[in-house]
């Protein structure tokens, strides 16, 4: 890779770390399905009057978009809107790689090689030691409601493999016109539109900036580089970079939020992001189908 390919790779990965610690300023502004809501309310628009028309099936669309952005991102905002760390969620979210593996086997039946199997094993090892961290600090129901999270990102990963969108850019603009009227209607349901209201008469220009951080700095420019990147790079080239994620994210929430990094989590950081790296960068037996391009593009996206 050039040197200025490799500088925005990085940036990218400290734009999704940091991303972290931006949700966490948010939910002190809005309740986190309102918030959620917003986000992909501003990544759609105006971005989905210039990206062209979707180039999959609508019905592709909306399975992600219930997938990744109702369940997965919803879970997510719940989880850390409930006591789930900044820093330890940007982490904890990369067993994401675990599940995909898994669900692919199920769905796609693509059998992991040994190698991977092993690096499953080390990053649940490390999810099992981050939990015990996390049980002696916070409540284990943000824990696993980020768990539930990642399992969903799995699940939004293999869809999109069968999807094989050409553009991904173009893809998650238009997936992201899918969650906002789910997201709001669940919103006025469980957090209520007195709370909802509040939230938004009271809104200043951080809350603003929040909202827009993570949906055009995160969503749009992060994934349109991502791709761009996939686009000009062989997968294993650009998917280590991903790795580089949950370093930023609890760096930041350290830096801006105070969160302290206990011995126990280090270790767990080390396994997970060890196990992480065994499966999603070991190379697997290949298939031949069309799927296997957008998989490539779907490596690293936290939040």
């Amino acid at each position: 890779m050039r040197p200025a390919h490799i500088c925005l790779a990085v940036l990218v990965a400290a734009v999704w770390g940091v991303n972290f610690t931006v949700i966490e300023v948010g939910l002190g502004h809005f309740p986190p399905l309102l918030f959620s809501a917003l986000r992909f309310l501003v990544a759609a628009l105006p971005a989905v009057f210039f990206v062209g028309r979707p180039k999959v099936a609508w019905k592709w669309i909306v399975a992600v978009g219930l997938v990744l952005g109702v369940a997965k991102f919803g879970l997510l905002f719940i989880g850390m809107d409930a006591g789930m760390p900044a820093g330890l969620s940007s982490l904890v979210l990369q067993i994401q790689a675990v599940f995909t593996a898994l669900i692919a086997f199920a769905v796609l039946g693509e059998r992991p090689t040994r190698v991977r199997l092993s690096g499953m094993g080390v990053a649940l090892c490390g999810v099992g030691l981050a939990a015990v961290d996390e049980g002696t600090a916070g409540p284990l129901g943000a824990f696993a409601l980020v768990i539930a999270a990642a399992a969903c990102w799995g699940l939004s990963n293999v869809l999109t493999r069968k999807a094989s969108p050409p553009d991904s850019l173009n893809f998650m603009v238009w997936v992201s016109t899918v969650p906002v009227l789910p997201l709001l209607g669940l919103s006025l349901l469980t957090e209520g539109p007195s709370r909802d209201l509040a939230a938004l008469r009271a809104l200043d220009w951080q809350g603003a900036g929040v909202v827009v951080y993570v949906a055009w700095i995160t969503t749009v420019f992060g994934f349109g580089a991502w791709g761009w990147l996939l686009h000009r790079h062989p997968a294993s080239t650009v998917a280590p970079f991903s790795l580089l994620v949950p370093v930023f994210g609890m760096s930041s929430a350290a830096l801006f939020l105070g969160e302290s990094v206990s011995p126990l989590r280090w270790a767990a950081t080390a396994l997970l992001v060890g196990g992480v790296a065994l499966t999603s960068l070991v190379p697997g037996p290949r298939r031949v189908h069309v799927a296997d391009a957008p998989a490539r593009e779907q490596v690293g996206e936290p939040a």
